[in-house]
């Protein structure tokens, strides 16, 4: 007889994506041609001068720990990154280079949420977001969100949802799955709002550096005081190095440093020397031309999802997602997924994926493939659903 099991290996949402994208894989091993619109994994992979960085530095044999927080180089080139690109010039010290931008999040999670406490974040929101949650004994309350806000929190949210248990919140800018962000104002409001009630906010901007419309700008500038998390896995296309950052407050670095010594030691040292040159010129002109590709491709699928029934109640301007109303071919999005993977080859994800709120007739397609490839799933679609 197996030990029982710990009752967070129950509570865990699943990742449906993730089951989505074994189907297909399975399929196309069976000959099966498939596009994918569903994982968020860039088809550009890391720059040449980060491959030969790493390569230089594991042929100079410094593959040993580095120290907890990251190397001092990679610290400070985040944190200049910061002021340069997205208005938020930081002291390095307050840069704590970790395991991925999952390591980030948990590395936060322990550091703020004791047992019981409730975090509000939107619905829909990523999935494992609220494992996290789960991981460090707290506990997630979905807020459903509309179009008319741009599926994000607004501070009218946390003056009706904001209790007694109620320890901070957990947002994204831009958001995965709608691929948009919070408007500045409504931002700030939302910002002081929880301060206001000394709670404390958790920032994922790892889709900050693909933001299409407007200037790329840091949570940072409204509040500097907040908890930002960031990854080398989508702007920087390094998803495989696991490896990410937070940006905290002064108070927060001992208490951050001393967790990441025992949980992690340090994060992937080689990965942390390929990533310093992220930060050279030509390179972060090469990040920029991908930047574009994404905005292209954006700017194609949008419309075109658009001329063949699906409806996008919030366009998005970053990251590589649309966010759709499947309502005019289905009223389960998870059917649809099926029909689509089954007849079409395309794979998308689901709604259910993302919260409960909009599960139904909602559902995520990603522009992490070429235009192409795009022309083609759209093409697909249209022959499955209104052709037949």
């Amino acid at each position: 007889m197996f030990p029982k099991l710990a009752h967070r290996t129950h509570q865990a949402a699943p990742f449906y994506a993730v089951e989505m994208a074994k189907k297909a894989a399975y399929l196309q091993s069976q000959g099966r041609d498939i596009i994918s619109l569903g994982i968020g994994e860039p088809d550009f992979t890391a720059a040449p001068a980060v491959v030969e960085a790493m390569q230089q530095a594991a042929k100079q044999g410094l593959s040993g720990y580095s120290p907890s927080a990251g190397l001092p180089a990679l610290r400070e080139a985040i944190a200049k990154f910061y002021g340069t690109h997205f208005n938020a010039p930081v002291d390095p010290r307050r840069v704590i280079v970790t395991n991925g931008g999952s390591g980030a999040l948990m590395l936060a999670a322990l550091t703020l949420i004791d047992p019981g406490a409730e975090v509000l974040m939107p619905d829909p929101c990523y999935p494992a977001n609220a494992n996290f949650i789960l991981a460090a004994g707290g506990v997630t309350k979905l807020i459903p969100t509309h179009a008319a806000n741009r599926f994000q929190l607004c501070a009218a949210d946390i003056e009706m949802h904001w209790n007694e248990r109620t320890r901070g919140i957990l947002i994204a800018s831009p958001s995965n799955p709608t691929g948009t962000s919070i408007a500045p104002e409504t931002l700030s409001a939302l910002l002081a709002a929880v301060k206001a009630r000394g709670g404390f906010v958790i920032m994922d901007e790892i889709y900050l550096g693909l933001s299409y419309d407007s200037d790329r700008q840091s949570a940072l500038v409204h509040d500097d005081q907040i908890i930002v998390l960031n990854s080398f896995s989508k702007y920087f296309h390094m998803t495989g190095w696991r490896l990410g950052w937070l940006i905290v407050p002064d108070h927060l670095v001992e208490p951050l440093e001393k967790l990441a010594s025992s949980l992690a030691i340090c994060a992937p040292t080689l990965s942390q020397y390929g990533a310093l040159a992220c930060f050279e010129e030509e390179t972060l002109a090469l990040f920029e031309l991908r930047r574009q590709a994404f905005k292209s491709r954006r700017d194609f699928l949008v419309p075109a999802l658009e001329s063949i029934g699906f409806s996008v109640p919030a366009h998005p301007d970053g990251a590589f997602y649309v966010y759709c109303d499947v309502t005019r071919h289905s009223h389960d999005s998870s059917k649809l997924a099926e029909q689509l993977l089954d007849h079409a080859g395309v794979a998308i994800v689901p709604g259910l994926d993302f919260g409960p709120a909009h599960a139904k007739y909602m559902a995520r397609m990603s522009y992490t493939t070429g235009l192409d490839s795009l022309q083609q799933a759209v093409t697909r679609m249209d022959q499955t659903l209104n052709k037949a």
